[in-house]
C-alpha cells in the first residue's frame, strides 16, 4: 500500500466535529448541544443584555432557543469576509469570548472555552435556523449538516428597541445513541440559568405535553433555590454571600471571584451544585476544593477560638464537608475544563481564589452568629471523632480462634451458664476477699481496677481498646450490639448472672454507673433478659453484746442509714441499750474478711441482690445522653440542681 501526499486528508470547518464526535460532545443524547445555545444566551444574561430565555422542545424533536439578548453580530467579518453569524456557527474556535482582556470584550466572563460550542451543534444538526433581531432588522440564515444552505438574508424590518436570537436545531440522529433529550436533564440545566441570575425568567415549553410547560424565576437566586432543595433542616440558617475582586489586585483579575449559598444538615443527602461562569460542573473540580478549604479553615479557626476541640481531636476537611450543602457560582476570566463537556473544572488558580474570597465572610459569619457556628462545629467534631474512632478498631485477643480469658478472671468449675455468677468487683483488695470467699463452684471473680471507661459516646468497633471493658466482654463470650439485634446474641453468654459488686459510697455509685452505660449502650440485651445485678454490701455492722445464755453476741448489718436506725430502733423494744451497741462503719468492700463479704454480699442464702430492668430507649435515652455525654455539662448541672435532693433521698 502506498503512503503519498494523497494519503494526507485536511477536515475543514466543522468537518472535525461530524468525523469524531465524541470528541466535542456527549453521544448517548442531543442534550449537550442544545445546552450550547442555553449556554450561549446565558452569557448575554451574565453579561446584563438579557432579561429572558426561553425553550421550546418540538413534536419532531427539534429543539428552539430564544433570548432577547443582543443579537449575534450580521455585518462581514474583516478577516474571513463573510457574514459574523455565519462564522461562529461554521468555524471551529470561533467566537466573541476570546479577547476577554480587553475592556470592551462582548463576554469578560463566559463559559465559552474554546469557541467549538454552537459550531458542534450546527455540526451534528441536519438542519439549524437562526434568526437575529437586532438594529431596526431581521436577518435569517440555515444550515444542514454544518453548511450554508440558506445564506443570510434580511427577513424584515423590527422595532429599533427589540432585540436577539432565535435559534432552531434539529439533532441528527445518526450521531448520538438516542434522538430524545431526557427533560428532567434540560429542566435542570435550564433551572440552574435562573438560579444563578437572580431575575432572569427561564421558561421550557414542550409541544407534544403543555402541562410539563415551566417557567423559573428566582429574584433571591442561590439561597432561595438551596432552601427549596433541601431534604432536611438545616443545624444553622443558610449563609449567602458573594465577593469579587476589585481592580488593580495582583494575583487575580478584576471580577473574578464566587457567589455561593451554603449550609449544614445533620441527615439527608447533601444537595452540592456548582458552577462556572454559569457552566454546571457535574463533577466538580478545583472551585469545589477551594470551597472544602475555606469551610475547613473558618470551622477550624472558629472551634479554636472558643475552646470547642476536645483533647486529641483535630479537624480535617472530610469532617466539615460532608454535611455541607452549597450552590457555588465562580467568575474564572479563562477557565480550563476536562473535555469540552465541561463537566468538571481543571483551572489551578480556581482553588487560591475561592479560599481568598469565601474564607473571610464565613469566618466572619461563624462569629457573628456564635450560637449557629457551635452547632456546625459540634457537627464536624463528631464527625472527627468517629473518624478517629473508625482509625482505632480493637477486635478481641484471640488465640487459634478463641477468645483468650483474661488472666485476672478467677473462673468457676461449673459448665452450667444458668448456675453461674460473675461478679464484677471493684478493686484488687475486695477482688482478693471475693475469691477466698466465693463458692469456687458457682461463682466467678473478675477484679476491676479504677474507673471504668464511660462508652456512651464511644464507637462498638472501638471498645476494645479499653482493657476493662476488653475484659468484661472476653469474660461474658458475647460481642457489642444493638437493642434491636437478636436473643441468639446471647448463645454463648457464660454466666446467668453479671452481679456489679462495689463500694457503697459515692465512688462505688459512680462505677455503678460507668458499667450500667457500658451495659445499657453496647450490651442492652444482657439488661433486657434480666442477666445484670447490683450487690448490696452493706455500710453499717452493729456489734450487739450478748444478753444472758440465751442471746449471744450478735453481728448485725445495714445497707444504709435508714436501716442502721430501723435496726437501733428494733434493739431498743428489746431492751438493748443504745450504748452498748457498738457501730462500725465500712470504707469499702476491701475492710471485710472473706468470711464477712461471703455471709452479707455473695452467699445467695443471705446477700440482696437488685435486678437490674432495662427501661424503655424513648425515655431513658434522652436521659442518659444528659447524664453521661460529653457535651452536656450545662444540662447536667441544672438536673443535678433541679433532681439533686430527690436522688439523695432515693439512696
Amino acid at each position: 500500500m502506498s503512503y503519498t501526499v494523497d494519503s494526507i486528508t485536511v477536515l475543514k470547518g466543522v468537518e472535525p466535529v461530524r468525523h469524531l464526535p465524541g470528541m466535542y460532545t456527549r453521544t448517548d443524547c442531543p442534550l449537550h448541544i442544545v445546552q450550547e445555545i442555553i449556554d450561549n444566551a446565558a452569557d448575554e444574561a451574565l453579561a446584563g443584555f438579557c432579561q429572558r430565555i426561553s425553550v421550546t422542545l418540538h413534536c419532531d424533536h427539534s429543539v428552539t432557543v430564544e433570548d432577547d439578548g443582543r443579537g449575534i453580530p450580521v455585518e462581514i467579518h474583516p478577516v474571513e469576509g463573510l457574514p459574523t453569524v455565519e462564522v461562529v456557527f461554521t468555524h471551529l474556535h470561533a467566537g466573541g469570548k476570546f479577547n476577554k482582556n480587553k475592556s470592551d470584550s462582548a463576554y469578560h466572563f463566559s463559559g465559552g472555552l474554546h469557541g467549538v460550542g454552537v459550531s458542534a451543534t450546527n455540526a451534528l444538526s441536519t438542519r439549524l435556523e437562526v434568526e437575529i433581531t437586532r438594529n431596526g432588522a431581521r436577518h435569517k440564515i440555515a444550515f444542514s449538516g454544518g453548511q450554508v444552505i440558506e445564506p443570510l438574508q434580511r427577513a424584515g424590518v423590527a422595532p429599533p428597541k427589540q432585540h436577539g436570537t432565535r435559534v432552531r436545531a434539529w439533532p441528527d440522529p445518526r450521531f448520538f445513541d438516542s434522538p430524545l433529550i431526557p427533560i428532567s436533564d434540560l429542566e435542570r440545566v435550564l433551572r440552574s440559568k435562573a438560579v444563578l441570575l437572580p431575575g432572569l425568567e427561564v421558561s421550557l415549553f414542550i409541544e407534544a405535553d403543555e402541562t410539563k410547560n415551566r417557567v423559573w424565576r428566582f429574584e433571591a437566586g442561590m439561597a432561595q433555590y438551596l432552601a427549596l432543595q433541601l431534604e432536611e433542616e438545616p443545624v444553622a440558617p443558610l449563609f449567602a454571600a458573594e465577593k469579587y475582586i476589585p481592580p488593580h489586585d495582583e494575583n487575580f483579575p478584576a471580577g473574578s471571584g464566587a457567589a455561593w449559598a451554603l449550609c449544614w444538615t445533620a441527615e439527608g443527602s447533601p444537595v452540592r451544585e456548582s458552577y462556572v461562569n454559569l457552566i454546571p460542573t457535574a463533577a466538580g473540580g478545583t472551585h469545589e476544593a477551594g470551597l472544602r478549604q475555606a469551610a475547613l479553615d473558618a470551622i477550624k479557626s472558629f472551634s479554636e477560638h472558643h475552646a470547642l476541640l476536645p483533647k486529641g481531636v483535630k479537624l480535617a476537611a472530610e469532617d466539615v464537608f460532608p454535611r455541607l450543602n452549597f450552590v457555588l457560582a465562580v467568575r474564572l476570566l479563562d477557565p480550563s475544563f476536562q473535555g469540552q463537556t465541561k463537566d468538571r473544572l481543571n483551572s489551578r488558580d480556581a482553588l487560591p481564589l475561592v479560599v481568598r474570597m469565601l474564607r473571610d465572610p464565613l469566618e466572619l459569619w461563624l462569629n457573628e452568629h456564635p450560637e449557629d457556628a457551635r452547632k456546625i462545629a459540634e457537627l464536624a467534631i463528631r464527625a472527627a471523632q468517629a473518624r478517629n474512632r473508625a482509625t482505632q478498631k480493637v477486635e478481641k485477643k484471640k488465640q487459634s480462634g478463641i477468645a483468650i480469658l483474661p488472666g485476672k478472671l478467677s473462673d468457676c468449675q461449673s459448665e452450667d451458664p444458668a448456675r453461674n455468677e460473675l461478679f464484677l468487683v471493684e478493686g484488687d483488695s475486695a477482688g482478693g476477699s471475693a475469691k477466698s470467699g466465693r463458692d469456687k463452684e458457682i461463682q466467678a471473680i473478675l477484679p476491676l481496677r479504677g474507673k471504668v471507661l464511660n462508652t456512651w459516646e464511644i464507637d462498638a468497633g472501638s471498645l476494645f481498646a479499653n482493657r476493662e471493658v476488653h475484659d468484661i466482654a472476653v469474660a461474658l463470650s458475647i460481642d457489642p450490639h444493638g437493642a434491636e439485634a437478636d436473643d441468639n446474641v446471647l448463645a454463648n453468654l457464660r454466666y446467668g448472672k453479671v452481679i456489679i459488686m462495689t463500694d457503697a459510697d459515692v465512688d462505688g455509685s459512680h462505677i455503678r454507673a460507668l458499667l450500667c452505660t457500658l451495659f445499657y449502650r453496647h450490651f442492652p440485651k444482657l439488661v433486657e433478659k434480666g442477666h445484670l445485678y447490683f450487690a448490696q454490701p452493706p455500710l453499717y455492722r452493729l456489734d450487739v453484746p450478748g444478753q444472758g445464755k440465751q442471746r449471744p453476741p450478735r453481728k448485725i448489718y445495714a445497707l444504709d442509714e435508714k436501716e442502721r436506725d430501723a435496726e437501733l430502733d428494733k434493739l431498743q423494744l428489746e431492751r438493748v441499750k443504745a450504748e452498748n451497741v457498738v457501730i462500725s462503719r465500712f470504707k469499702g468492700l476491701g475492710e471485710m474478711n472473706p468470711e464477712q463479704l461471703w455471709e452479707t454480699t455473695m452467699c445467695p442464702d443471705t446477700r440482696r441482690l437488685m435486678r437490674v430492668r432495662l427501661p424503655r430507649s424513648e425515655e431513658a435515652t434522652p436521659v442518659m445522653n444528659m447524664l453521661m455525654s460529653k457535651n452536656e455539662a450545662a444540662g447536667r448541672r441544672v438536673w443535678m440542681e433541679a433532681n439533686g435532693a430527690m436522688v439523695g433521698a432515693e439512696d
